[in-house]
């Protein structure tokens, strides 16, 4: 398990909406997480849900007030501003908006938010008319320019009777923006496309041949690439996994589908890690209808899919390229001659016949070997964490990576 939030303090922030509610969901899913979690509140907030309550989840005492002697003498303002590695305002009313804005320091949270050096991480929640006034956007614009971070409100009914847009992210989704913004930025140069999971190559309109990939190896890289910065684009194969929060996500069915896909994406990528058990055969001629049983047994000719990595080898320029070797024996000599014959730069090998590194499973064990031939073994850990390993070596090879050409950086700027 990855506890990115180990060791980190949390400052949250509540102003008085009704949305209040949620933030003891989010301390209890941080304080899951690791972290240590100061709650600070505002005197409207305390109309909504009691200190006494994230007291609780917390297990620390609740900031309510600048002014209390024996608060400051505990914690302090400063204290709390100073020891934050994130600070988290959900919700965010447009009136704390509205004051950030303006530099004003009137409570306990205000001061704090101006006396941080810590990332601010503000997530609005409100009545969709009042996020949709046009002092409202230009307050949070002119945070956004000053480098806070905003986590767009979800859309749906909401609690005043109105539907639309105000409703507070999610609790999953906080989170993944405070892992975002305790984690280094060490990619965010990099505009990364990732594939994932299976296909599904069909037989007839109600049967295909695919194989036992879920995709959770791919869609952990796409997230440990946006949380460290990247602009991540996801072509995922047919499966149940969510997409991680801030990615872009593709579908692609069969092989055709995803080739079409990726080399739609290619050009636009700088980093390219093909996570995907691309299906190498499918069959020949596909039923219109419905195949039915008969006595007898059914012959299925398959013949080759495209080979996807094969095909951007000779467009490779200065993208780097990793691959991933599922295999069953001779794990790293097969490998390997995937490394040499793909042009890669790196590639993940892992014997996917185990029962904690297979496939629809959430641990991993792989050998990272790269042009040289230098194999790096990376023991049993979570996929997340290997994602992490993977991307590490790929931030080695974005310092070691020759200039992009001017033509190339207009092209990524637009």
């Amino acid at each position: 398990m990855v506890h990115r939030l180990e060791g980190k303090t949390i400052v949250l922030g509540l102003s008085g909406g009704i949305a209040c509610y949620k933030a003891a969901e989010l301390v209890r899913l941080l304080i899951s997480k690791g972290a240590t979690v100061r709650v600070i509140m505002t005197a409207a907030a305390q109309q909504f849900i009691t200190p006494l309550t994230l007291q609780t989840l917390s297990g620390h005492p609740v900031s309510t007030n600048t002014f209390d002697l024996t608060q400051e003498s505990q914690i302090g303002h400063i204290q709390l501003a100073d020891r934050a590695d994130v600070v988290v305002i959900a919700p965010a009313t447009a009136n704390i908006i509205g004051k950030l804005a303006a530099g004003i320091a009137d409570d306990l949270l205000t001061t704090v938010l101006l006396a941080t050096r810590a990332p601010v991480v503000i997530a609005p929640s409100m009545n969709v008319n009042m996020y949709e006034n046009r002092i409202v956007q230009a307050n949070l614009e002119r945070l956004r320019t000053h480098g806070f971070r905003l986590v767009e409100p979800g859309e749906g009914f909401l609690a005043c009777g109105w539907q639309g847009k105000g409703r507070l992210a999610d609790a999953e989704v906080l989170l993944a923006e405070i892992e975002r913004a305790v984690s280094p930025q060490d990619v965010a140069a990099e505009r990364i496309l990732v594939t994932a999971g299976p296909n599904r190559e069909p037989i007839d309109p109600v049967r295909f041949i695919s194989n036992r990939s879920t995709g959770k190896m791919g869609f952990a890289l796409a997230a440990a690439a946006w949380r460290r910065g990247a602009e991540v684009t996801l072509v995922a194969g047919p499966t149940n996994v969510t997409t991680p929060h801030g990615v872009t996500r593709i579908d692609a069915g069969t092989a055709a589908e995803m080739r079409r896909a990726v080399l739609d994406q290619f050009d636009k990528a700088t980093v390219v890690l093909m996570a995907a058990a691309v299906a190498d055969y499918r069959p020949a001629r596909v039923a219109p209808a419905k195949l039915k049983k008969g006595t007898g047994g059914v012959v299925l000719e398959l013949e080759r899919t495209a080979d996807i990595l094969a095909e951007l080898a000779p467009r490779k320029g200065t993208r780097i390229m990793v691959g991933f070797a599922a295999e069953t024996e001779q794990v790293v000599a097969n490998a390997e001659r995937k490394l040499r014959e793909k042009n890669l730069d790196l590639i993940v090998a892992n014997d996917v016949a185990g029962t904690e590194t297979g496939f629809a499973v959430d641990t991993n064990a792989v050998t990272i070997i790269d042009r040289s031939g230098h194999q790096e073994a990376v023991p049993l850990m979570s996929k997340e964490a290997v994602a992490d390993r993977v991307l590490d070596r790929v931030v080695q090879l974005t310092q070691e990576r020759a200039p992009l050409p001017a033509s190339r950086k207009r092209r990524q700027k637009k």
